[in-house]
């Protein structure tokens, strides 16, 4: 229906388009993934200034023709989270957050909880500079993404056997389940140990600035299964997170 869009979005990619413009792909909280064309935004006296790029939170107008590809006629910056800019991992964590969000989510429908997650995200990458106390970690970026595959539906089955329902001797973790699996199933699944087990229940329980930590090999065999749940049940692909 044609008319104007009011709403909140965060810009996840821009393209250069033709001579000035950008095409634009944005999150918003009630549309979901949309893209859009920001005409003229690349001329030295536009008056959209900088703030079209990547991670800008912004209030938005957006236009609604025929096409799927909406215009920008007005944005205003909420956020920029300038500070991520100054800092190598913090801009690439905030890069694989929203790679993550535009390809777990990438229909119109609404999921205000995974823009406010990924708002969230964004803060804390910023602050972590400010504050020289980082949170671009490989720990944060696979409890985002577990958060992620919460508000999508697909959290995976940790306190009892995804595949048989036994509630103890958990040693190995099944995609294809959903879950963790036991002795007795494990040869469905990978071995995981307690440690990256336990990662992947605080991670789900705690708030994202409260992500647990563990040790690396726990974080590989945490990614696994977060990998393995979303090809099975999503069938996406996620960029791997980057170990620090």
């Amino acid at each position: 229906m044609a008319g104007s869009l009011k709403t909140e979005a965060v810009v996840l990619r821009s393209l250069r388009y033709g001579e000035a413009d950008r095409i634009l792909h944005l999150y918003t909280p009630q549309r979901g993934r949309v893209s859009a064309i920001a005409k003229g935004v690349r001329r030295t006296k536009s008056r959209f200034g900088g703030r079209l790029e990547p991670f800008f939170r912004l209030h938005m107008v957006l236009y609604q023709g025929r096409s799927d590809l909406l215009t920008v006629t007005s944005a205003e910056t909420l956020d920029g989270y300038p500070r991520l800019r100054e800092d190598g991992p913090a801009l690439d964590s905030a890069a694989r957050a929203c790679d993550a969000v535009a390809r777990l989510f990438e229909t119109d429908e609404a999921h205000p909880g995974v823009f406010a997650l990924l708002c969230n995200e964004l803060a804390l990458l910023d602050a972590g500079v400010a504050s020289h106390s980082s949170h671009a970690t490989h720990a944060n970026q696979l409890a985002f993404r577990l958060k992620l595959l919460l508000g999508a539906g697909l959290a995976p089955q940790l306190a009892a056997c995804a595949a048989c329902g036994e509630a103890d001797h958990l040693a190995g973790f099944s995609g294809a389940a959903g879950g963790v699996v036991c002795t007795a199933c494990e040869a469905t699944g990978f071995a995981l140990g307690a440690e990256a087990h336990a990662f992947m229940t605080g991670a789900l329980g705690s708030a994202l600035a409260d992500a647990p930590r563990a040790g690396p090999r726990a974080l590989r065999e945490a990614e696994r299964a977060i990998h393995e749940t979303l090809e099975h049940h999503a069938h996406v692909r996620l960029r791997a997170a980057s170990p620090r």
